[in-house]
């Protein structure tokens, strides 16, 4: 990547940083896609000067060769549409190359999730009795109790949680502010773990965090990650692929099985948009209709 490369495409991850409050991990999207774009241009002796819209099809076209889903295209082009909305305004480039450049049409796929039952022995897997199963089992049950996001959980607070109101603020994508409810059993949890696990895994330091790592630190969405895996291998649920994001998509599957509002899930997950919510509908009718194949006599 050249210096006028290098210059712009800083000034411009600064400057959505400063406008939209992105998070870290949203902004480090950005300056990959765009870095990988450069090197793209480079490797065809282009400038991102002086491209057109050909040139945007054409590499439309290279990330699809490459077996690139329609989803991680869509997000490559919106990731290019900002940045050189950025130039435009910056008076680097007069005419925007991505302007009539049609988004990929995103197949929209059903997300992943666990039954109940499914949850119930992930949730039953850690052993409390030591100080690692104490501080798993309380983030594994926060992530699927909250519907949290793995970042949001990550970089709970202390001061985020409320316990005597049975709330905790999350601070979410674009730095958005949401309540979400804690129950009695998530709450009695994290009051066993801040007593007993916490301080021995802190050993005298000192974090702002809830959640700390064997190193006296923030635990990182890695280390959580490597965890799950440990978990739903010995309650042999290695073949879910279980991830910290299949828990959220549980959580929310799972209220809307019980009853819950959809404007209620769209809340409590940061949802933005009710559309991105009313997958789950699609989720709940899929397993209801696995139930009537299973079960019923004339499934």
């Amino acid at each position: 990547m050249d210096n006028d490369e290098r210059q712009n495409l800083d000034a411009f991850i600064d400057t959505i940083w400063i406008e939209k409050g992105l998070s870290l991990n949203t902004l480090n999207s950005y300056k990959s896609d765009i870095e990988k774009y450069f090197l793209w241009l480079s490797d065809n002796s282009l400038s991102f000067r002086q491209v057109s819209r050909s040139e945007i099809l054409l590499y439309l076209s290279y990330l699809f060769k490459k077996k690139l889903g329609s989803k991680s295209v869509a997000r490559k082009l919106s990731s290019l549409r900002s940045f050189y909305k950025f130039l435009i305004i910056k008076n680097i480039i007069s005419e925007d190359p991505c302007e009539k450049v049609e988004t990929p049409k995103v197949i929209r796929s059903i997300p992943k999730t666990l039954t109940e039952t499914e949850v119930e022995m992930l949730l039953e897997s850690p052993d409390i009795n030591s100080v690692l199963g104490l501080r798993d089992k309380a983030m594994i049950e926060t992530l699927y109790s909250c519907g949290l996001r793995v970042s949001e959980l990550t970089n709970l607070e202390l001061i985020h949680v409320n316990a005597r109101q049975g709330v905790m603020k999350i601070l979410g994508k674009a730095q958005k502010e949401r309540l979400v409810p804690m129950s009695e059993k998530l709450i009695d949890l994290m009051d066993l773990y801040l007593n007993d696990s916490r301080p021995k895994l802190l050993n005298r330091k000192v974090s702002d965090y809830f959640f700390i790592s064997t190193r006296g630190g923030r635990m990182t969405r890695q280390s959580f990650w490597h965890r799950i895996k440990y978990y739903s291998n010995k309650t042999n649920l290695s073949s879910k692929n279980i991830s910290p994001h299949v828990l959220r998509h549980a959580f929310a599957t799972h209220m809307l099985n019980n009853g819950a509002d959809l404007r209620v899930v769209q809340l409590l997950l940061g949802h933005s948009d009710l559309n991105t919510t009313q997958i789950y509908t699609e989720v709940a009718k899929y397993r209801l209709k696995q139930l009537h194949n299973e079960h019923h006599p004339r499934g």
